[in-house]
């Protein structure tokens, strides 16, 4: 791959299944699902010269990076003058990576130091805007998540610490305290601004396994000339996902599926490819199927892996809690864009189609399995299409990444040891990287690693608390959320009982 020039060099993009014309990105963006019923993949995937690697990503703020990264895939959007602008909006939150105590050190060290918020004056929380809503077991949530980033926040554990550690990439400071956050802002902005005054309502149609839904959701609420249409598994879900699924109302219907999230998908997935359905009213997607969710999450990997590798010379390894692989499927994006990514191991919960498969055997979707980490609970991960489409056979993609699996009580144990051992309080999801980071060190891997902590500990309070022995409160924009009414309908698991509703609701 050679470097490209965000200014001359159009990328198009194709359908992984490859019936389908390259197509534009902003039509991209509005279709969600290629035509085919495959995804989009941009038909090249650009490499960042050395120069804007090094002055313009992970320097300043994690909007700035953001824009420097997607440039190159918006070089012919009507977007592309106002994405710097765009890019403001919806990266308002931090993206902190923060040093973690490491396997029960209690030390006055740097490390710890750093978890009791002892900083010099020019690292303190009134001028960085630190995160006070931290997974660090001391940090109280006392101020409201939705405020601008700050490069000072992001660099305390990056340029503090030695490079051989354990780290967290923390991306819970968004309004619906999880890492979709990010994304789903960024799409609700992109599709905002390609809407013609004159276009009929857009239907954002979304399958969540218990983050996505409420992320979108707030992205989109009371955006004139948009409606959202959450699917999601009923019982599977904490009850404050289900709250923060069912709290929104005016322009948000929410859908309690008597089923999996694998039914809910396929309902979505089975609604989007009906062409008598979106000649009747007008669909699109906002599940990590859309190129409008994967590309804006490569901004954050970019960020942290440029500013780690500025400060310390040598890349960044990350271990992702994955189960659509849409995260996944965005780190791996940033590290084959030249950005300076070691090795990228996805940790999975007890549905671990994905690690058997990293482990020679063949990939066999199977029935979703009920986990503590329920937003993870996915037995055909969609982005999967995507990764092979990345590699030339599936012995370039067993190469390129590796998975590793933990079940429920492995999940309580590490929760419970959490504290004591990395100075935080992890959420199920967090647990399972956490899990495959103490496989790694003891394998005797001494390399940097960052878990990446996908959603905040609060969500899902009825597993974590009784494992910490304290409460663990909600950040202060989800603790809105709670304060709402919520009322969600229930709905059969079949895809004629969704196309009826859209159908009588047009």
């Amino acid at each position: 791959m050679n470097a490209i020039d965000p200014h001359t060099d159009i990328i198009r993009f194709v359908s992984t299944r490859g019936a389908t014309p390259p197509t534009a990105i902003d039509d991209a963006l509005i279709a969600g699902l290629a035509p085919d019923g495959g995804l989009y993949v941009p038909e090249t995937i650009p490499t960042l010269d050395t120069r804007t690697v090094e002055t313009r990503i992970g320097a300043g703020t994690l909007a700035e990076s953001a824009a420097a990264v997607l440039a190159p895939y918006f070089a012919e959007s009507r977007l592309r003058e106002a994405l710097p602008a765009l890019c403001a909006r919806a990266y308002d939150f931090d993206a902190p990576l923060r040093a973690m105590r490491s396997d029960g050190a209690h030390g006055d060290d740097a490390s710890s130091r750093l978890l009791k918020n002892d900083l010099p004056d020019r690292f303190s929380s009134r001028e960085s805007g630190a995160c006070p809503d931290s997974l660090a077991t001391n940090q109280a949530p006392t101020r409201s998540l939705r405020r601008r980033s700050h490069p000072w926040l992001r660099q305390q554990a990056v340029f503090q610490q030695p490079a051989s550690g354990d780290f967290l990439l923390e991306l819970f400071h968004g309004p619906t305290a999880a890492f979709k956050d990010y994304a789903a802002r960024f799409l609700a902005e992109a599709l905002g601004a390609l809407r013609a005054d004159d276009a009929p309502t857009t239907t954002i149609l979304v399958a969540t396994s218990g983050d996505t839904g409420a992320a979108v959701a707030g992205a989109f609420h009371r955006r004139p000339g948009f409606e959202v249409v959450i699917l999601y598994p009923d019982g599977r879900v904490s009850p404050r996902q289900a709250h923060g699924l069912e709290c929104w109302g005016d322009n948000v219907r929410t859908f309690r599926v008597d089923g999996t999230f694998d039914d809910c998908q396929r309902m979505a997935k089975t609604a989007l490819a009906d062409t008598d359905l979106r000649g009747a009213r007008s669909l699109t997607s906002a599940n990590s199927i859309s190129l409008g969710r994967l590309l804006p999450q490569v901004a954050y990997y970019a960020h942290t892996a440029a500013a780690f590798r500025r400060a310390h010379g040598e890349a960044l390894n990350l271990i992702v809690p994955t189960g659509n692989l849409g995260n996944a499927a965005a780190a791996f994006l940033a590290k084959r864009m030249g950005l300076p990514i070691g090795e990228i191991v996805l940790a999975t919960n007890a549905n671990d189609v994905l690690p058997r498969y990293f482990d020679g055997g063949d990939y066999a979707p199977e029935a979703t399995k009920a986990t503590l980490a329920n937003a993870m609970d996915v037995g055909a991960p969609s982005n999967f299409e995507r990764l092979r489409h990345w590699h030339r056979d599936d012995a370039a993609l067993r190469g390129a990444l590796r998975a590793l699996s933990v079940d429920d009580a492995t999940i309580r144990a590490v929760i419970a040891d959490a504290p004591a051992r990395h100075g935080i309080v992890a959420c199920p999801h967090t647990a399972c990287g956490l899990h495959a980071l103490h496989r790694i060190r003891d394998a005797g891997d001494t390399r940097p690693w960052a878990v990446v902590a996908t959603a905040h500990p609060a969500k899902f309070e009825t597993i974590v608390e009784p494992l910490v022995g304290h409460a663990v409160p909600p950040p202060p924009a989800l603790a809105e959320c709670l304060a709402r009414p919520a009322q969600g309908e229930a709905l059969a698991a079949s895809d004629a009982a969704l196309r009826a509703r859209l159908i009588v609701d047009d």
